[in-house]
């Protein structure tokens, strides 16, 4: 017998049988199946109201999904056929926050929104799992400004923070690197009747480290208890937050004790703790240590995964050991552990750093041919890699065959041609690839800009040079690396007094001047002879809180030791002490050479 019914009828089935969600939701799919069939939105929202009420909400959000994406209903069209299908006594408002949740989990960031704002005018208020789950969507996708805007706008309406909400205001906060509001929130949530969780604690444990304050971290950790009402304690999460930040910060012992504390209490470590302590002692230069951590990871019965391997293949290469990397690579494949995408471009960097460019396109062939990897990041390191070693054709083969194989450039790409190009003395082509750039949509960066601004001054462009630089400072988009580019640049010319003006002019804004700043303007002073207005500047930095590093030092006594006499070299050199900064051998060099050889040019004169 032929199923014939009509959309009208499975409506009214389905309205039928709301008090069997089960029975309704299998007619719901049975008829679903007929060939030719399409449900009515009105079926589909009377479905997922039917499954809400049963907490079945993963089948209510394939149904709502299944209507966005597939049969192109607009969020809106969605809210109202669940308002047209609403029942008061039979349905649930948890649909219009189910709404919600199906917009942020497909990326309709703005669909979500306004599902929010249209409920409310609808009279169906969503609850404050909507609204934490939209900001939480915020923050994934790093929309910082929005989350407060739309936390404030919630806030405005009456509704009562819960504990997500407040671990949502602590994980913008630590992220913003805002550690003191952050524990304000804590406190507000004490004050409100809120007992702090976990993972409230452990954002606050991993804000503080990123900070470098890792101790008020380790504090925060031993009044967990306390501050809970002994409700919590601390868990794998948060002592791997106290490992990988004491290891950041060098500090291996320490690491290595909390590392014996959180055996002590009793929680093992896992995969993560030991992949931390590994990184952490391979970026430290310790490699022999992060062998044995992986040794003690084995011996406790855990399996390296591609992080740990990534991690050793990385530092392997850092340290010049290609032949040691590629016997760990090799083990990687022994024990069946799938390389990822981080594998390649570790390899093909590492490669590449060491000298092995030709070996780095072949073993990128391989991935290619095997079709193991597509994505610019590897051919972006070639790119540049080849532009390094001047090979401009093969960079340009290299970036035609990712147009080939369907891959866009991304703005990482386009810096790198522009670099490159810039760097070959080419400025007209790279302020081609520029343009190319633009027209594709790719937005710019102060990287690619300096690069340009960089690439002029070298050609001896410094107008043009000049003029782009106001027209970012006009855009407000300038940073350090522009001035002293061009500032590099009129002195490379011997414009020294549009130098100094340039100099003037960012002295007087304040934040555009740093260290390296001073040291171009203290070597092209000496460069031109002016020993003494170079000495005054080099004291100028220290008023301005600039500690003078060994460059500036080196720069001055090298020059002023050949220039001055040995009374000024040896007052330079005790100043440069007393203020903390350890002449190198060439620093020494410069004060002794001339000394031995019978005092400097002036002492001679």
């Amino acid at each position: 017998m032929t199923l014939r019914v009509t959309k009208v009828e499975v409506d009214r089935v389905l309205w039928e049988f709301r008090n069997s969600p089960q029975l309704a939701l299998q007619f719901f799919n049975l008829v679903g199946k007929k060939k030719g069939f399409l449900h009515s939105l009105r079926s589909c929202c009377i479905v997922i109201h039917l499954m809400v009420n049963i907490r079945r909400y993963d089948e209510a959000l394939i149904v709502m999904k299944n209507l966005i994406q597939t049969k192109g209903y607009s969020p809106l069209e969605v809210l109202e056929g669940l308002v047209d299908s609403y029942e008061t006594n039979l349905t649930s408002l948890a649909a219009f926050d189910a709404l919600v949740r199906a917009c942020t989990q497909i990326g309709a960031s703005e669909g979500a929104y306004e599902v929010i704002k249209k409920s409310q005018r609808e009279g169906f208020w969503v609850s404050i799992h909507a609204w934490n789950n939209f900001l939480n969507h915020l923050l994934n996708g790093n929309e910082t400004e929005r989350f407060w805007k739309v936390y404030m706008e919630m806030v405005s309406y009456g509704y009562s923070e819960n504990m997500n909400t407040y671990n949502l205001l602590i994980y913008a906060l630590c992220k913003e690197c805002k550690f003191y509001e952050a524990i304000s929130v804590l406190y507000r949530m004490l004050k409100d009747g809120i007992t702090p969780n976990v993972v409230a604690f452990n954002m606050l444990v991993d804000g503080a480290c990123k900070i470098g304050e890792i101790d008020l971290g380790l504090k925060l950790v031993k009044k967990m208890g306390v501050m809970s009402g002994d409700c919590v304690s601390p868990n794998s999460v948060t002592y791997n937050c106290l490992i990988n930040g004491y290891c950041k910060l060098g500090r291996l012992v320490i690491a290595h004790e909390v590392l014996n504390e959180m055996v002590k209490v009793g929680i093992d470590p896992n995969v993560r703790t030991y992949a931390t302590l590994i990184d952490g002692y391979s970026r430290n230069g310790c490699l022999e240590e992060a062998f044995r951590w992986c040794d003690e990871m084995v011996e406790r019965g855990l399996v390296p995964n591609a992080v740990v391997y990534n991690s050793l293949v990385h530092w392997l290469h850092m340290e010049g050991d290609v032949e040691g990397a590629s016997l760990l690579l090799s083990d990687m494949v022994d024990k069946h552990i799938p390389p990822d995408q981080f594998t390649y471009s570790i390899l093909t960097k590492g490669l590449c750093r060491n000298g092995y460019l030709h070996e780095a396109l072949k073993c990128h062939k391989w991935i290619l041919e095997k079709n193991l990897m597509e994505e610019a990041f590897t051919h972006n390191i070639l790119i540049d890699y080849l532009f390094r070693n001047k090979n401009i054709k093969g960079a340009k083969q290299l970036l035609g065959s990712m147009f080939v194989r369907g891959l866009i450039p991304d703005v990482v790409t386009y810096g790198i041609l522009i670099d490159g190009e810039c760097k070959q003395g080419s400025v007209e082509s790279a302020i081609q690839i520029y343009d190319d750039m633009i027209k594709v949509e790719k937005r710019s960066n102060m990287v690619i800009y300096n690069s340009i601004v960089n690439g002029l001054c070298k050609a001896a462009s410094l107008q043009k040079a000049s003029l782009l630089v106001d027209t970012l400072e006009n855009a407000n988009m300038l940073d350090p690396v522009t001035y002293n580019t061009l500032l590099n640049g009129f002195c490379a010319s011997g414009n020294i007094d549009k130098a100094l003006d340039l100099f003037s002019k960012m002295r007087k804004e304040g934040n555009s001047v740093n260290i390296v700043t001073y040291n171009v303007v203290i070597n092209n002073l000496c460069k031109h002879g002016f020993f003494q207005r170079a000495k005054e500047l080099m004291k100028a930095m220290i008023v301005q809180g600039l500690i003078p590093d060994f460059i500036t030092y080196t720069t001055l006594v090298t020059n002023i030791a050949k220039n001055c006499s040995r009374e000024e070299v040896i007052e330079l050199h005790d100043y440069m002490v007393l203020n903390g900064v350890i002449p190198d051998t060439q620093t020494y060099n410069s004060i002794v050479g001339p000394l031995l050889a019978g005092g400097t040019e002036k002492d001679q004169a």
